[in-house]
Formats: structure tokens, sequence, C-alpha cells
């Protein structure tokens, strides 16, 4: 089955996948939130199929600012959500590559502290989660 995305849907989804790395390093207060923004960064460019090459193209359009985490997550979770409906309706098995790059780039950013993540980044983590199963 193809998958037809307009433009904005190409946003959405790179609103949900990078804004979830975002959300990671914001939430990261331990001083190395460049770390989680890096290794999240590279499991987002190591994605593959229609989300791979979505993920791959220019961001244009994508607004990741915010005064705060809370003022960026209100904008991200949705847009996950989102994704995944899209993605669910138009083909489910890549709704799956959608949902394993993200768990994968949020896993890399939440892994920054010897293996395991702080209670901030954890809690962030399950957030991203509920946002991606809530479709």
């Amino acid at each position: 089955m193809a998958v037809t995305l307009s433009d904005q849907d190409r946003i959405t989804l790179r609103t949900a996948a990078w804004g979830a790395v975002t959300l990671m390093s914001a939430a990261d207060a331990t001083g190395r939130s460049h770390r989680a923004a890096t290794d999240g960064s590279i499991a987002l460019g190591s994605a593959t199929g229609l989300v791979g090459h979505v993920l791959a193209e220019w961001p244009k359009g994508v607004n990741l600012k915010g005064k705060s985490v809370a003022e960026l997550a209100d904008r991200v979770l949705p847009a996950l959500t989102a994704t995944m409906s899209l993605l669910k309706r138009q083909d489910p098995a890549e709704a799956d590559n959608f949902r394993s790059t993200v768990i994968v780039a949020i896993e890399a950013a939440g892994r920054t502290h010897q293996g395991q993540p702080t209670p901030t980044l954890a809690d962030m983590i399950r957030k991203i989660t509920a946002a991606l199963d809530a479709a």
C-alpha cells in the first residue's frame, strides 16, 4: 500500500519525531542534554522506509521552539498521536516503523547516564510512548 503524505503531514511527522528527541534533551537537567540530542538525532538519521525519507528532508516548517518544556510538549505530543493515526490508516507497517524509530531515538537519548535514564527522562519516555500509543 502506498502512503500519501501531504506537506502538512510531513511537517507533523518531522515535528513528532524530532520533537520527541528535543523533549528528551530539554528534560535532561544533568548538563548533558547535548549528548541526549546527539544520540537521539543519530537514531532518527538511521531511520529507513518512508519515515527515514521524510526525516531526511530539510525540516522546513517545523517549529520546536518554546519557552518551556510544557509548551514544547503541547506541540509534540499531539503530533506523535496524529502521525500514528495517519500512518495506521494508510499503512500499519509504516506506523510500526515510525513508532519503533521514535522509541529507539528516545531510548538512545535517555541512555546518556551510565545506561539508565534519570527519573525525569524516564517520565518523558513514558509520556512520549503514551502519545504514540494513544492513536
